[in-house]
């Protein structure tokens, strides 16, 4: 977008930057979920959701351990502390992280096996609720700054002319980062489905 209708208004400004700042708080968190969604290839990322009970605190995985993947098909899980290893291997094995990995007691292995066709129907299923979510965040932003554009314009702050200016840009925002959130997902599909 140009020049930020919003922003050359002194009352509207800090409207504009918190809106502004708040959708692309919801683009990065959707870019970081697509991140650890699986493509049938070994990335670190995809441990990103696992945590481990590290003295009785659950601890991202990355932190108590170096991650690597020496093949296309393997990651390498390294502790910082071998007494870790069963935890991090149960905590690898819980079911909604789906790995079977296998400790050679100084490392554990965790193979990336290549994706069916059904489990990567399943994980396009799994992108298209993000999507969904996030969109829907990005529109409760949207209804945030028109309820507080609605107020402004109830209290005299602008007049009837600036509100609908403000919330016709507050809709173009809104359509860009939903422009950009689909441009993400759909390279994602695709290379999901890409076997």
């Amino acid at each position: 977008m140009a020049v930020s209708y919003m922003a050359g208004i002194p009352v509207l400004k800090d409207l504009h930057a918190d809106l502004k700042r708040r959708m692309e708080k919801a683009v990065l968190d959707f870019q970081t979920h697509l991140v650890s969604l699986r493509t049938g290839r070994a990335s670190v990322q995809l441990l990103d959701q696992v945590r481990v009970d590290y003295y009785g605190t659950p601890t991202p995985l990355s932190q108590v351990a170096q991650l690597t993947t020496p093949e296309a098909s393997m990651i390498i899980v390294q502790p910082w502390d071998i007494g870790l290893l069963k935890e991090i291997e149960k905590a690898l094995r819980a079911p909604e992280h789906g790995f079977n990995p296998s400790n050679d007691g100084k490392q554990i292995r965790v193979p990336i096996p290549p994706m069916t066709e059904e489990r990567r129907r399943d994980v396009v299923k799994q992108l298209n609720k993000e999507l969904e979510d996030h969109k829907t965040a990005l529109r409760n932003v949207r209804r945030d700054g028109n309820d507080t554009l609605k107020k402004l314009s109830k209290d005299k702050e602008i007049s009837q002319d600036e509100e609908k200016r403000a919330q016709d840009e507050v809709q173009g925002m809104l359509n860009d980062e939903i422009r950009h959130l689909e441009e993400l997902a759909t390279k994602k599909e695709a290379d999901i489905m890409r076997i």
